[in-house]
C-alpha cells in the first residue's frame, strides 16, 4: 500500500498536482539529460506510476501494475539515476511561514544561524543535505549531517546562497524586516490549552485564499507549533494578504476550520521513526 501510494504521488507530482512540479519542468529535465522523445516519455512514467501505484495500492492486476512500475525503474536506472527514500516528520508545516516571503525568511534565518530560525527547518535540511552527501562514495555512511551541519555553522552555505541570488539578479532581502502584505489578522486560542494538531492542507488553503503565492508578502505565519501550550487569546498564526477581498476569503475559511486543533498533551501525536 505504502509503495503504491508513493509511486501515485511521484506521478501526480509531475502533473503539478503534488508539489512543485510540473509537466514541463519534467519534459526539460529529461530533455536536459539527453533522453529521445521526452515529451512522449515524460507522459509514459506519469501514467506509468499513476496507474501502476493505483493498482498497487488497491491489490488490483498486482503483476500488470508491477511490470509497469519495473519498467519505469529499469529505464531510470539506464539513465543513471539513483533513489533514497528519506521517511521525515510530517504532522505539520515545517518552518513557520507559509507563502513566499515567510518562507524566505524562515530560509534566511536559518542559513544566518539567527537563534529565531524554525529548528524543525534547520534539522530537515541538514538531514537531506546530509543524505545527499552520502551519495558521494568518499563520504562514509551517517557522516553526511555532520559535513552538512559544518558547512551551515560556518557560513559556507549562506556565502553560497548570497552568490547564487547576486547570480540571478536577485534584490536585497533583510530577513529581521521581510516585506509582508500590508492587511492581517490574527486566528486566536479558545481556551488553555495544548496544540494537538496542525491541518496541514487547511492552512495551505488559508493561504492561498490570502492571495499566495502570487502576492509574495501574503501567506500564513505560524506562531504555535505542535506540543506548545497556549493561554486562551494568545495568537496561534497569524494572516497576511495585500487586498480586502482576500483578506475575507481566508478569515471565512479560518471562522469555518483554523486547521489547529487544541487539547491535553496526551493528545499530541507521536512520530515513531524518522530517518
Amino acid at each position: 500500500l505504502f509503495i503504491g501510494v508513493c509511486f501515485v504521488v511521484h506521478g501526480l507530482g509531475k502533473l503539478g498536482l503534488v508539489g512543485s512540479g510540473t509537466m514541463q519542468g519534467f519534459v526539460e529535465w529529461l530533455q536536459s539529460l539527453g533522453v529521445p522523445l521526452a515529451p512522449v516519455q515524460a507522459r509514459m512514467a506519469m501514467v506509468s506510476e499513476i496507474t501502476g501505484g493505483t493498482l498497487l495500492a488497491l491489490g488490483l492486476f498486482m503483476r500488470p501494475a508491477c511490470l509497469l512500475l519495473i519498467f519505469t525503474m529499469v529505464v531510470a536506472t539506464r539513465l543513471g539515476l539513483t533513489l533514497d527514500v528519506v521517511i521525515t516528520d510530517g504532522r505539520q508545516p515545517i518552518g513557520n511561514g507559509i507563502g513566499p516571503v515567510l518562507e524566505a525568511r524562515d530560509v534566511m534565518q536559518v542559513l544566518q544561524n539567527d537563534p529565531a530560525a524554525p529548528i524543525d527547518l534547520r534539522q530537515k535540511a541538514l538531514r537531506l543535505a546530509g543524505r545527499m552527501l552520502e551519495f558521494d562514495p568518499d563520504v562514509r555512511g551517517g557522516d553526511g549531517y555532520a559535513i552538512a551541519r559544518d558547512i551551515l555553522d560556518s557560513g559556507r552555505a549562506l556565502k553560497k546562497m548570497r552568490s547564487i541570488i547576486a547570480a540571478q539578479g536577485g534584490k536585497p532581502f533583510d530577513h529581521n524586516h521581510p516585506p509582508l502584505a500590508r492587511l492581517s489578522f490574527d486566528v486566536l486560542a479558545d481556551c488553555d490549552a495544548v496544540v494537538t494538531g496542525i491541518d496541514n492542507l487547511q492552512l495551505a488553503r488559508i493561504a492561498r485564499l490570502a492571495g499566495a503565492p502570487k502576492v509574495q508578502g501574503a501567506g500564513v505565519d505560524i506562531l504555535r507549533k505542535l506540543g506548545e501550550p497556549v493561554r486562551a487569546g494568545d495568537c496561534l498564526y497569524r494572516v497576511y494578504a495585500d487586498f480586502p477581498a482576500d483578506l475575507a476569503f481566508a478569515r471565512q475559511a479560518t471562522e469555518r476550520a483554523s486547521g489547529v486543533s487544541l487539547g491535553s498533551p496526551e493528545q499530541v501525536p507521536t512520530v515513531f521513526v524518522e530517518f
